[in-house]
């Protein structure tokens, strides 16, 4: 069975249930999914072994909070090239914590991205729900 990382960074609480939605999304696709939190994660041999990561952080006085930047410098030791890649967060005025992390996994790291970063304003509005689960389902999907 597929095995796939979800990490997230959280100020309240949100983009963990946007990262618990996603998990779920690539469950339903037969994916073993493994859900951390970034300031959790004390050793790189927990980041490893996978074949897809999805890296969540909301957007917060224009960047990603510190646990996530964190780990993407941490990141850069592993041998990322070619894994599935896919970024998420929530966000309220702007949004430029998914892109950022999504371009660092991308052009740095070098791995198989998703479409593009899931930015959401919040887990339970307007079929965010379903958007969740089908981003997912869509990075379960660029595993195969």
């Amino acid at each position: 069975m597929a095995r796939a990382l979800v990490v997230y960074a959280t100020k309240n609480g949100e983009t963990r249930r946007i990262g618990d939605l996603i998990a779920e999304g690539m469950r339903f696709e037969g994916v073993d999914v493994v859900i951390k939190q970034a300031s959790d994660i004390k050793d790189n041999s927990e980041l490893e072994g996978y074949a897809a990561y999805v890296f969540g952080s909301p957007t917060y006085h224009g960047t990603m909070l510190k646990g996530m930047e964190t780990l993407l410098f941490r990141l850069e030791n592993l041998p990322l090239t070619g894994a599935v890649g896919a970024s998420f967060g929530a966000f309220g005025w702007s949004g430029e914590a998914p892109p950022r992390i999504f371009d660092t996994m991308n052009h740095v790291f070098g791995m198989k991205m998703v479409k593009e970063p899931l930015m959401l304003k919040a887990a339970s509005l307007g079929g965010a729900m379903k958007m969740a689960q089908d981003y997912g389902r869509e990075v379960a999907r660029a595993m195969t």
